[in-house]
């Protein structure tokens, strides 16, 4: 697979979404009759798509609106969210302000520290609201919040960062183990990002219950130009993907794929299906709901970081409710809405009766399927040309 890029080099080619096409296979089903669901942590969603944690896209109205849907949003614990009392005020601020001041605002109202207290409370809002309460941090804050959380009824709980591995150096701190973290845990762990075999792998040693893979493909996120690192969404879910398989044979545990990031079309979706996925996790797409607490703006998780920021503010809009999002009808013609609707029709003319069937679907690298036939959209600017 690899290519020689200089002496002495070589470099296997990558694949995203654009770059490939699901073929149909011999049999078609009724749309209505395919089976979306997934199971995670010994419960069943209806919703194989998770809302990222991010300030611009889920509070704790999202969250217990996406439950009552059958699917699961995530709430940032090192956010806006932790900080503020009234955290509205603060994201009205930051959707009120120019794209020139942006950047150092938010740099500003995240130096603001957390207040361990406001952990629990959301969480015990979102259950409350009879919603099934998802929450993430980072490393670092992982074994102080993951107890608070617990006591007030979390359901999930996510340990992420721009890039995860099981053998994380450093000298100024004590690294978070990651499998004596999963195993003191009474609730199930997704632990993210990665985008590779080996360290799918050895994070698939730790007991986690899931795994979030993608570096950099957000639309908010700037970290592949910052930092020069990242693997094209198809290509990573397929090695993360294999890897799990592999586990799966030896183990017999089967621990979930969750593809994260870089979908903002129906067919994105159904594209990380067929790549592996069990579930995927979106932000862009839901950042556009009426619902969502950034008021139609949406930015990266690193934004705020206070020396290299590595994301940026986006104005996506406000398009719809989550329903719409999730369900339709669709409003708009570039396929960000019924993402259900998409994955079902997708799968019966696939001919792929559940989710697992998706990921044995014909995928071919065809960049054209972007473009062939579509002049007048893409000229119109409508569409697929937008």
């Amino acid at each position: 697979m690899a290519e020689w890029i200089g002496i002495g080099r070589r470099a296997r080619k990558c694949y995203g979404f654009d770059d490939v096409a699901l073929v149909p296979g011999r049999q078609t089903i009724n749309p209505e009759e395919v089976d979306t669901s997934w199971e995670f942590g010994g419960k069943k969603f209806e919703v194989p798509i998770l809302a990222a944690a991010m300030d611009g896209v889920v509070g704790v109205k999202f969250a217990a609106e996406m439950s009552r849907l059958g699917a699961v949003a995530v709430i940032n614990l090192d956010g806006i969210q932790t900080r503020y009392e009234n955290p509205d005020e603060v994201l009205d601020e930051i959707a009120k302000s120019s794209p020139q001041e942006t950047t150092n605002l938010i740099q500003k109202v995240y130096t603001a520290p957390i207040k361990k207290k406001l952990v629990a409370k959301r969480v015990s809002e979102i259950k409350a609201a009879g919603g099934y309460a998802a929450v993430s941090c980072i490393p670092q804050n992982a074994g102080n919040f993951a107890p608070l959380a617990e006591e007030a009824g979390v359901d999930c709980f996510v340990v992420q960062s721009t890039v995860t591995t099981t053998r994380h150096i450093a000298k100024k701190y004590k690294p978070l183990d990651l499998k004596e973290f999963c195993q003191a845990r009474k609730v199930p762990v997704i632990l993210g990002n990665c985008v590779t075999y080996d360290v799918t792998l050895e994070l698939l040693e730790t007991g986690c219950s899931g795994i979030l893979i993608g570096v950099g493909p957000g639309a908010a996120c700037t970290t592949r130009g910052v930092l020069g690192i990242g693997v094209p969404q198809v290509t990573s879910t397929v090695d993360a993907a294999a890897a799990r398989d592999f586990y799966f044979q030896k183990t017999g545990k089967y621990v979930s794929i969750i593809t994260d990031g870089g979908m903002s079309r129906g067919g994105d979706v159904c594209k990380a299906f067929a790549s592996g996925a069990d579930a995927v996790m979106i932000g862009s797409a839901f950042a556009r709901a009426k619902e969502a607490p950034g008021k139609g703006y949406h930015w990266g998780m690193a934004t705020s970081h206070g020396n290299l920021p590595r994301g940026t503010r986006i104005k996506v809009g406000v398009t719809g409710s989550v329903e719409q999002i999730l369900f339709g009808p669709a409003a708009v013609d570039d396929g960000s809405q019924n993402l259900m609707g998409a994955l079902k029709t997708s799968m019966g003319s696939l001919g792929a009766g559940a989710i697992k069937e998706m990921h044995f679907v014909e995928i071919i690298i065809a960049p054209s399927i972007q473009t062939e036939g579509k002049v007048f959209q893409a000229f119109q600017r409508v569409g697929m040309g937008k």
